[in-house]
């Protein structure tokens, strides 16, 4: 398995699909299955039983999975999707380095 491009908390631009051109803020990433749950994106009808939680039932919307690959991180610079790089950072000038994500289209380093 290799690294994903997309992370828990990153705005995403949906390529494909019913709500491509939409973006959203990833809320969990399912890394065994490469997907990807995006708030307000890929919005799924489940009818619920009368329980404690939902002494009524009916139907409730939530979000479901998307593959990653529908998926492209937003540039902080420009907010347009872009690619992902992954580069080696020195940590305040030591000989430890980090691996950080970044924006292949400004070069702008990814939270």
């Amino acid at each position: 398995m290799s690294k994903l491009h997309v992370k828990k908390g990153d705005i995403v631009y949906v390529n494909a699909g019913e709500d491509r051109g939409k973006t959203g803020r990833v809320l969990k990433v399912l890394v065994e299955k490469e997907r990807a749950i995006v708030e307000g994106i890929n919005m799924v009808t489940k009818h619920a039983k009368p329980s404690a939680k939902s002494p009524q039932g009916g139907r409730e919307t939530k979000e479901s999975s998307i593959h990653i690959s529908n998926l492209n991180p937003v540039d902080p610079k420009s907010g347009k999707p872009t690619r992902v790089g992954h580069r080696e950072v020195k940590v305040d000038g030591k000989k430890s380095k980090k691996i950080v994500r970044y924006a292949k289209k400004s070069g702008e380093e990814l939270k």
